[in-house]
């Protein structure tokens, strides 16, 4: 199934989260081709090629982060928990048929309730007020993006903030940055702690989701110790293709493609009645 051609959340906490992100990207932007490299921009390769590569990286960080919060994470149907439904669902004698009590839906095997979203969302792994939305089947893949590249646009900023510090220290910062030298340097200096706190959080977010992806184990039931019922073991690579979709391409690291999601066809896998 195709997720919702629209899906938003609206939490106030949320929506401030995600705000705040992209003026933090914005931020880094703007330090790093503004002020940083500004003054090599024209007389150099060197701060042309960092400006163009920096700013690939924070838009494909902007897109990952607007397609975790606008996809829908794999959310079921409201009130579909009709007689008539279960009749087609045909179930066997000894099957057993679980309802959200919240959201009167059929609750499908894996999926959990989210307060926030106010929906029962399959394989949820936990709910990120930093997308404004809850990372499940079919965003997962965005989120693990989002985290990737803002880690790595974190310690690029890092990197090249050191790297202006030390060049500064041999001129007394005349020439070397587009600002003048008060706000410049305040600049860096936030940049720099920008760098280290998000590099440092997104670095264990994206550990931890590939971990999860790996074993395949959502966040929720590693922490109940839910244990599993799996039709088959898969390997390491499979559940990595679940995620990402397909064979191991660039698209795996493209915000812009949408990886097709394979499921069990069993009575828990009917989510369209």
């Amino acid at each position: 199934m195709k997720p919702s051609k629209q899906w938003f959340v609206w939490d106030g906490l949320g929506i401030t989260c995600a705000m705040f992100t992209y003026f933090l990207i914005g931020f880094a932007e703007f330090v790093v081709v503004g002020v940083i490299l500004l003054p090599e921009l024209t007389t150099t390769a060197w701060g042309l090629f960092h400006s163009i590569l920096f700013s690939i990286l924070a838009l494909l960080a902007a897109s990952a982060h607007m397609r975790s919060m606008t996809t829908d994470p794999g959310s079921i149907p409201l009130g579909n928990c009709t007689k008539e439904n279960i009749r087609k669902l045909d179930i066997k004698e000894g099957e057993v048929l679980y309802r959200c009590t919240r959201c009167e839906c059929i609750k499908t095997d894996r999926a959990h309730h989210c307060s926030t979203c106010q929906r029962c969302i399959r394989k949820m792994d936990h709910h990120c007020p930093w997308i404004n939305n809850c990372v499940g089947e079919n965003n997962q893949k965005f989120f693990v993006l989002f985290t990737f590249y803002i880690m790595v646009i974190s310690v690029y900023a890092l990197f090249l903030s050191v790297r202006q510090f030390f060049l500064c220290q041999n001129t007394d910062w005349e020439g070397c940055i587009y600002l003048k030298t008060p706000a410049g340097m305040v600049c860096i200096i936030f940049l720099v702690f920008e760098g280290i706190l998000f590099g440092l959080f997104t670095l264990a977010m994206f550990c931890t989701q590939v971990c999860s992806i790996c074993k395949d184990e959502t966040g929720i039931e590693n922490l109940k110790k839910e244990k599993v019922d799996k039709e088959e073991d898969k390997s390491l690579y499979d559940n990595l293709r679940d995620v990402f979709g397909g064979h191991f391409s660039l698209k795996w690291f493209s915000p812009f493609t949408h990886p097709k999601i394979s499921r069990r066809k069993t009575v828990f896998s009917y989510y369209e009645v």
